[in-house]
């Protein structure tokens, strides 16, 4: 019988792989937020980390299949470990890189209808990484602070990067901006490794 999240991310949060605070509570912001999301064939959880929200929107949706990306081989190996007690194996697949790399790979790029971030970056470099995974029409969902405000993605680099939005939905205790790709990303995106984190497109 599959292992209960609830304990597989106690156990993360032992290893020093999650952040503080009740696990419950951060399962329930982690529901909350998938809530907002409407179900994908197949999303990328950036940064990944345990597995929020990447393992419960991956149990919410059965026939979805999931990409964990994490570049931390601790982490990677947990995300391995959490996939096979959870019986999502045949299903999930841990990529153990950089984004930036690996949203150049062509087993990844633009691939994905949905892109997931919790707590990965800020907002420009966490856009800038995201949008070479997503398919045309895609959608990144990012889950912001409570009270979640547009004025934190600048429009103009959103442009550059051919994405529209956002839009900020709330439910419950979760608040999300959901950014659209209407296309695929020019292949200048993103740029190389570290870039976006020394040379953001916008201040955080």
């Amino acid at each position: 019988m599959p292992a209960d999240l609830a304990d597989i991310l106690e156990r993360a949060q032992t290893l020093g792989l999650l952040g503080p605070g009740p696990v419950a509570n951060q399962l329930r912001h982690a529901d909350a937020l998938a809530g907002l999301i409407a179900p994908a064939s197949r999303f990328l959880d950036l940064g990944s980390g345990a597995g929020l929200p990447g393992l419960v929107l991956a149990l919410r949706w059965p026939e979805a299949t999931v990409a964990l990306l994490d570049a931390n081989r601790r982490r990677a190996d947990h995300l391995r470990w959490a996939c096979h007690e959870l019986g999502l194996h045949d299903r999930a697949e841990v990529v153990e890189a950089r984004a930036e790399e690996a949203a150049r790979d062509p087993r990844w790029r633009g691939r994905f209808s949905l892109v997931t971030a919790r707590a990965f970056a800020p907002p420009a470099v966490t856009a800038e990484c995201a949008v070479g995974f997503l398919a045309a029409g895609g959608r990144l969902v990012v889950s912001e602070p409570p009270g979640g405000s547009p004025v934190r993605w600048d429009p103009d680099g959103l442009g550059a990067l051919g994405l529209t939005g956002p839009e900020i939905l709330v439910a419950g205790e979760a608040t999300a901006a959901v950014l659209r790709a209407p296309a695929l990303a020019d292949p200048r995106w993103p740029r190389r490794t570290g870039v976006p984190d020394r040379r953001p497109l916008w201040p955080s």
